[in-house]
């Protein structure tokens, strides 16, 4: 069902050299969601699909999109939560559905879990344009490769233009209500990296739909120096994106994507935020090795990032915000599962 929808529709050389290696580790923080940086042991294999999920499809203008339903243990219709994956989405299942039992967690909790699939590397936003590079387009390289071998390949938002913030607010949110009878409003949504910063986009701006939003690792200000720069060469790896096609550098639709800039309507909206990053510090079940030492430096890039947001917050006077800053946790699922473990009561007591 997939294939169908393509068819549709200057300083000095010491500091250039710091700016280049932090935008590299920045982009491999972004990147390392589903990735190989990413640590810990394995999922059991069981752990990649979930049986009692299952698939619903709506038609958007991108064509149809799978996301994956997990029902409230009590069958509720008025509790709902939009989980959202990393910069390596697959076309296949949620990366949350693949290596963590969180999904699972949230049901027991009588939370209707809903798992958008596919995305990669579109921050979740609706695109200015199908993502092409030097106006060559889409279908004329290699869809074999990985990463920048894909760059001129056909596929999910380069045959056609990126509308995830309109699917998941308009599309997904009206079927999901008229198909399955759930609640539109007083929704959840959280997310990974570049999920966490969608979450909180999502939230700001549709405060009608979410009254609860979480950010794990993710990157709130997009608009710091040497983000943007980052963020392209991560793109280009995942999956062979131009950020130039997201949004135009440092305009409205850029700065619209940036939490540090939306953060006075989070305020103002009275959304209950969930706001986290590791230190940095492995967990005796992360192992020692090369994967681990990567995640650790990843995750404090993240924390750096997250701290930001928290003091931007706090300049506010926003008081509507839960942090959690835990001693141990780099950047992979072990830490991403143990906070949404910590994050369920407050995202319990704030949707439905």
């Amino acid at each position: 069902m997939r294939s169908a929808r393509w068819k549709r529709g200057a300083g000095a050389g010491a500091r250039g050299s710091r700016l280049g290696r932090w935008s590299m580790a920045l982009a491999l923080a972004l990147l390392a969601p589903m990735g190989i940086a990413v640590t810990g042991p394995a999922a059991p294999a069981e752990a990649a699909f979930n049986p009692a999920a299952f698939d619903f499809w709506v038609d958007s203008g991108m064509g149809p999109i799978k996301s994956r339903v997990l029902r409230a243990a009590d069958g509720n219709l008025n509790r709902v939560v939009y989980v959202l994956d990393g910069m390596r989405a697959p076309e296949t299942l949620n990366g949350w559905e693949i290596e963590t039992p969180v999904a699972e967690m949230l049901a027991a909790a009588n939370i209707n879990v809903v798992m958008p699939v596919g995305g990669m590397s579109s921050f979740y936003a609706d695109w200015n344009a199908p993502s092409t590079f030097v106006g060559i387009p889409a279908g004329t390289g290699s869809s074999s490769g990985s990463g920048a071998l894909n760059a001129f390949a056909a596929g999910p938002g380069k045959s056609y233009r990126y509308q995830w913030e309109t699917f998941l607010t308009n599309d997904l949110r009206n079927a999901l209500r008229d198909r399955l009878g759930f609640r539109s409003t007083r929704n959840g949504v959280f997310g990974l990296s570049m999920g966490g910063s969608a979450a909180l986009t999502l939230a700001a701006y549709h405060p009608d739909q979410f009254s609860f939003a979480g950010s794990y690792s993710g990157y709130l200000n997009i608009s710091a120096p040497g983000m943007r720069e980052a963020i392209r060469v991560a793109m280009l790896d995942a999956g062979g994106y131009n950020v130039d096609a997201m949004a135009p550098p440092w305009g409205p639709q850029w700065l619209r994507m940036d939490p540090f800039v939306f953060a006075p309507q989070l305020v103002r909206n009275g959304t209950r935020l969930y706001i986290a990053a590791g230190s940095g510090l492995p967990t005796a079940v992360d192992g020692p090795s090369f994967n681990t030492l990567n995640a650790m430096g990843l995750e404090a890039i993240a924390l750096a990032n997250t701290r930001a947001f928290q003091v931007r917050m706090a300049t506010l006077g926003g008081g509507n915000t839960t942090y959690s800053f835990p001693s141990f946790g780099v950047h992979n699922w072990i830490n991403w599962t143990e906070e949404a473990k910590r994050m369920l009561p407050d995202l319990s007591a704030n949707i439905g």
